[in-house]
């Protein structure tokens, strides 16, 4: 136990006497991030004097800056950084973007003279933590591009997949509308002759209205870069009973204008097919729009797309074993979803109940 004070004007609302959480205390170097328990015994005009009970505390790295924290070079080998500084900064709901370098006449277009290197940084809004301990992310939201001119040839989506030893995946359901020639299974494996950087190694549905495969591309070199600028403010079981941290501090940060993210426990789970055992995971996703019911304390929010896939090292895809869709979680561990047959395009409902962890922004 510990002796320190908080300025009135940054703990208006405190009163003598009674315990609270306190998340915030500033560092002269304004790197430490405290969380505390509390009790005010003495109030003057400028300082409540408060008592902090150190077994609450966390350190936690929060920073508003995108920081590159695990790397591989052209052969997948690490080259800075490490994959455990990754996955505790996922595990702590940081965001994820990762960067690639190509050349222009090996990926984009190989019938082209100009070897002229382009970088690209990719933003992976679905990240998934396996087994607590590794990492991969999904793009949600992109479709097919054809640099440098604009779109691919058909309408779809891509939601490319990336692990943190650079094995890779691509899910791609096509809405155009064309109807399907084949039946889901197992698809020879493309050589890609004109692309001998690309490594096919697994494909699917090839002539459904969901192909997808597993591959490695070597790229010049592959960037993690993460900004850990999240904190974890409640933490629940799949029946809503509270593990850790309060819906009054979820509802607090979000009526100040806080983002927030979810982290679902087992959300793929369903996708195991006949399998007999579960992987353990997270999926983490970014909220939309965001409602409290305030007699009830009860928080609900409408996510931003999510795509599942089936758990496993490396993650991928496979046959019968990934969809995408939307999703309504709730603090009561509810989570209401809207969920799209990627073979079919058809969209169905149902809810499961979940363990969540809520995270909001800095």
């Amino acid at each position: 136990m510990i002796v320190g004070t908080l300025p009135t004007s940054q703990a208006p609302k405190l009163s003598q006497g009674k315990v609270y959480r306190y998340h915030r205390l500033i560092t002269r170097d304004n790197s430490l991030d405290l969380e505390v328990q509390c009790t005010p015994f003495i109030v003057n005009h400028d300082h409540f004097c408060c008592l902090l009970y150190r077994s609450r505390m966390k350190r936690v790295n929060v920073t508003e800056h995108w920081q590159c924290v695990y790397s591989l070079d052209a052969h997948r080998r690490p080259d800075s950084g490490s994959a455990d500084e990754l996955a505790p900064a996922i595990r702590a709901g940081a965001d994820l973007r990762v960067g690639t370098g190509f050349r222009h006449n090996e990926h984009i277009d190989p019938t082209s003279e100009s070897d002229e290197l382009i970088r690209e940084v990719m933003d992976f809004r679905i990240t998934y933590l396996i087994e607590d301990r590794w990492v991969a992310g999904i793009e949600n939201l992109r479709m097919p591009v054809a640099l440098p001119d604009g779109f691919g040839p058909r309408e779809s989506m891509s939601f490319f997949l990336y692990n943190q030893d650079g094995h890779q995946a691509i899910a791609r359901p096509l809405l155009d509308g064309r109807p399907a020639t084949g039946q889901p299974g197992t698809s020879p494996i493309n050589d890609w002759p004109d692309m001998p950087k690309y490594h096919e190694l697994e494909s699917f549905d090839a002539e459904t209205n969901a192909p997808s495969s597993n591959f490695v591309y070597d790229f010049e070199y592959i960037q993690f870069m993460v900004r850990p600028s999240w904190r974890e403010v409640l933490a629940h079981d799949a029946e809503g009973t509270v593990i850790e941290g309060a819906v009054d501090e979820l509802a607090e940060a979000f009526t100040r204008g806080a983002e927030v993210k979810v982290a679902i426990r087992g959300l793929c789970d369903d996708l195991m097919g006949d399998r007999t055992t579960t992987v353990d995971h997270e999926v983490f996703i970014h909220l939309g729009a965001c409602y409290y019911y305030t007699k009830r304390r009860l928080f609900m929010a409408s996510a931003n797309p999510v795509v599942r896939t089936r758990p496993s090292i490396p993650l991928g895809y496979g046959s019968n074993s990934w969809d995408f869709g939307w999703l309504m979680p709730r603090t009561d561990g509810l989570v209401a979803r809207w969920l799209c047959d990627p073979y079919a395009l058809k969209f169905r409902r149902d809810s499961q109940q979940y363990a969540i962890r809520w995270l909001v922004s800095e």
